[in-house]
């Protein structure tokens, strides 16, 4: 519920998502490498990312049914500290070259990832209805700041315990998530008394059933999977093409912008155009990102297509986010949001572990094809909704 703490709110969960992506980005960069040093075998090399996302993807649930019970700032406390062991189980891993201790750190930085995803649904629940929109996008904007800070901190910590190469940047997570812990104590948000009860308001299966709750879970999960399977594979397909290390970071340092520059004008294009209407522009997009990638292999196609590739991602997220809002009451908030994060951060998880498969067995070009059928269906289920408010309003 709005309260009077809404503008100071949305700032503070603006920040801490800054924060927490820039640590997730910091992540991304180093979890293979340190991987590919630490494993026993170059196959497990990816082990440590891929029990990152599955992590997340279960700790979704139970994230949103504790922050149900114990509120927002308690909840995303907890998860602040979750994140903190885990960053400093996987230094000490690092340091003393223990390859499955690295793995196992893995699951608390997942479950501290389930936690700080819902940053987004807290702004939206402290801000009036007619800010929500805008509310939702001026938090995700706190990922522009991780476009740089992530990869800088990436860069300027992995020799920071040397010759423990990358164990610095697990301190420099350590870090980000202290930094966490002490911009949360300034969030001001009541608990409703029966948001953390899991039998009350409406059965969730009825809560899931809703026409706007099919489309605005379709728009976050395919917007997301999508984006995630052809992000994935986009590095490959550029070594593959002759390209440097330093040429696709480039790409995917523009694409990160994509994803999160358009966060401070998603939330206007909401309230003029209407949330439907912005998850079909996010699907158009896509779909011209794929046809981008599939005209050419220059380094410009790579550009032009992931940079459209992250806006897109971002109607289409951001959009059902706000959708979402429209589904459920306040008492069935918690596990309405659970569901919807399970069904998307799976989706990611699948796609990350089929994204490198798909490219090596099948090619670059069948990993964009691939994408558009997702994409169709969820244009058909917006097309479809709006139809029917159409119809309901005559």
């Amino acid at each position: 519920m709005p309260t009077q703490h809404s503008t100071r709110n949305v700032f503070l969960f603006s920040a801490c998502q800054a924060l927490s992506m820039s640590g997730a980005v910091l992540v991304f960069a180093v979890v293979g490498l340190a991987g590919k040093m630490l494993a026993p075998t170059p196959e497990l090399a990816t082990l440590p990312l891929g029990v990152q996302f599955l992590s997340m993807m279960v700790g979704t649930v139970p994230a949103s049914l504790a922050m149900g019970r114990i509120g927002r700032r308690l909840g995303f406390t907890l998860g602040q500290v979750i994140g903190l062991a885990g960053a400093a189980l996987s230094a000490w891993a690092v340091v003393e070259g223990a390859f499955w201790v690295f793995v196992a750190a893995a699951v608390p930085i997942g479950v501290h990832g389930a936690f700080y995803q819902f940053l987004r649904f807290a702004a939206a629940e402290t801000a009036r209805p007619e800010f929500r929109a805008k509310a939702i996008s001026y938090v995700m904007a706190g990922g522009v700041v991780a476009a740089f800070l992530g990869p800088e901190l990436a860069k300027r910590t992995a020799d920071l315990l040397a010759p423990a190469t990358f164990a610095g940047a697990y301190v420099a997570l350590m870090g980000l998530c202290l930094l966490n812990l002490l911009v949360l104590q300034g969030v001001r948000m009541p608990r409703p008394a029966r948001l953390g009860a899991s039998g009350s308001g409406r059965p969730l299966a009825l809560i899931a059933r809703q026409p706007v709750f099919v489309v605005a879970v379709m728009a976050a999960m395919v917007g997301y999977g999508v984006m995630n399977l052809v992000m994935v594979a986009t590095p490959l397909a550029m070594v593959g093409c002759g390209f440097t290390f330093a040429d696709s970071a480039e790409v995917i340092r523009w694409h990160v912008l994509g994803m999160f520059v358009p966060s401070f004008f998603t939330g206007h294009l909401i309230a003029r155009f209407g949330v439907l209407r912005v998850i079909a522009a996010g699907g158009g997009l896509i779909v011209a990102a794929v046809a981008v990638n599939v005209a050419g292999l220059a380094f410009g196609n790579f550009m032009v297509a992931l940079t459209l590739l992250g806006v897109g991602w971002n109607f289409m997220f951001v959009g059902g986010t706000a959708l979402l809002a429209e589904a459920y009451a306040a008492e069935e908030r918690a596990k309405a949001q659970a569901l919807n994060d399970l069904l998307v951060f799976g989706t990611t998880a699948v796609t990350s572990f089929a994204s490198g498969a798909v490219q090596t067995a099948l090619g670059w070009q069948a990993v964009n094809l691939v994408s558009l059928l997702p994409v169709i269906v969820t244009l058909a289920g917006v097309a479809w909704l709006l139809r029917v408010r159409a119809a309901t309003a005559a």
